[in-house]
């Protein structure tokens, strides 16, 4: 059953965080389509505010506690930037936990924005649990990537823009990290346009929800170094993304490094983008299915564009 009341709150956020986001683009790929005989469709959220749809449910979270003190939020980069902009946008503070091996390049971007940034453990979901904690013992009020309705709203709106844009797609393909992003648009299109297959895709070096849905239950998965940075890591356990994208995310697939590789690259080459590794998954998964998904109507969420220069370097010259 579709929950109504998230319903209802992605129809709210669309309303109350418009005048901060953008409309991105649709895009039709001519090249994508013409390789897997399908109409293929790149909605552009790497072309958002802060470079990432993470904008969404950041600020749809902290406009529904205008009155917050303080802030505090763990992030393995996107979801910090966009958190960090929109405190200075709403004149709020707050503070941004990162895990240890974060890129600098992704620290660089939210220190631009002044606010307190701390690195803590190895893992974005130890990462996660301790930014939890700190909130708590310091009253102030946790802003969660993924495991939060507010958030998992403000993502929604990428699908009430999308039926805007094109009414009669047939399949969505959704990176999924912690889940936010692929229970916001499932959970719309399952109730206003159920006809639509949501496939979600993970990094098999990473792919914690996948494993979860498949034993019945969030499990602690061992999460290695991938490409698509912007996904990896654990899921917190109860975390109300599970049992969203259980429900509503119709298939998965699971993309190797080499294939992200290849999809950075070739947005770079046939759509003249620089796109990070988690937004380079739709297209691999794409890629990696052509058979299914001829004479249907697709639709790729790029979610990102930021990759440092070292490993934009490598992916040019592999």
């Amino acid at each position: 059953m579709i929950n109504v009341k998230l319903l209802e709150d992605i129809l709210n956020a669309e309303e109350t965080i418009r005048k901060y986001i953008r409309v991105t683009p649709l895009e039709h790929s001519i090249f994508l389509s013409k390789l897997g005989e399908a109409q293929v469709h790149l909605k552009l959220e790497n072309q958002q505010v802060t470079g990432s749809f993470k904008i969404r449910g950041v600020i749809n979270k902290l406009l529904s506690h205008r009155n917050g003190k303080s802030f505090v939020t763990a992030s393995t980069g996107n979801h910090g930037v966009a958190f960090a902009y929109a405190l200075r946008l709403l004149g709020l503070e707050g503070t941004v936990f990162l895990p240890e091996n974060v890129s600098p390049a992704k620290v660089d971007d939210i220190m631009l924005y002044d606010v307190d940034v701390r690195l803590y453990g190895k893992d974005s979901l130890e990462t996660e649990l301790y930014a939890r904690k700190f909130a708590e013992e310091h009253r102030a009020i946790y802003v969660s990537p993924y495991n939060d309705l507010k958030v998992i709203a403000g993502q929604g709106t990428i699908a009430v823009e999308l039926l805007k844009q094109l009414e009669d797609f047939n399949v969505i393909i959704v990176p999924v990290g912690g889940g936010g992003l692929a229970s916001g648009i499932a959970s719309y299109l399952k109730n206003v346009a159920p006809h639509v297959e949501i496939v979600g895709v993970q990094p098999e070096n990473s792919a914690v929800m996948y494993h979860s849905i498949k034993a019945g239950r969030v499990i602690n998965v061992e999460s290695k170094p991938t490409l698509a940075d912007g996904v990896a890591g654990g899921v917190e356990e109860g975390a109300i993304t599970y049992e969203l994208c259980r429900r509503y995310v119709d298939n998965f697939v699971l993309i190797a490094e080499e294939e992200i590789r290849r999809c950075m690259k070739l947005m770079l080459e046939k759509h003249h983008m620089v796109v990070e590794g988690s937004a380079a998954l739709p297209v691999a998964a794409y890629l990696k299915n052509l058979h299914l998904f001829k004479d249907k109507k697709v639709v790729l969420v790029i979610t990102g564009c930021r990759v440092d220069l070292p490993t934009l370097k490598k992916v040019i010259e592999s």
